[in-house]
């Protein structure tokens, strides 16, 4: 599991700004603790920080997820979100459209 690349991590903010807008800084520092995008097998994974440190102890080969997956970055540098994330942008969108298709 490593940190985004700065393309990644541009690419990525781009397609979930589409959605929640300025509300993005919301979505990382949470009341609870600082959340941080982490990738893994070319997904996207959105954990705490406090996890974060705790699975540093494991390594890369044994570990087969870590928080909730956002989404995956293509081979072409692209962003998929998947529907997993739906529940997290949800309280941050603009329109209420994407809170409709989480609550669904």
């Amino acid at each position: 599991m490593r940190p985004l690349t700065e393309e990644e991590t541009r690419v990525m903010f781009e397609k979930i700004a589409k959605y929640i807008g300025e509300n993005l800084q919301l979505l990382v520092d949470q009341p609870d603790g600082t959340y941080c995008f982490h990738l893994h097998n070319d997904r996207v994974y959105y954990v705490s920080e406090k996890i974060m440190k705790l699975a540093a102890n494991i390594s890369g080969d044994k570990l087969v997820s870590l928080g909730s997956c956002f989404g995956k970055v293509t081979k072409t540098h692209k962003f998929w979100l998947h529907v997993t994330a739906l529940d997290y942008l949800a309280p941050y969108a603009n329109s209420k459209t994407l809170w409709v298709l989480s609550k669904w």
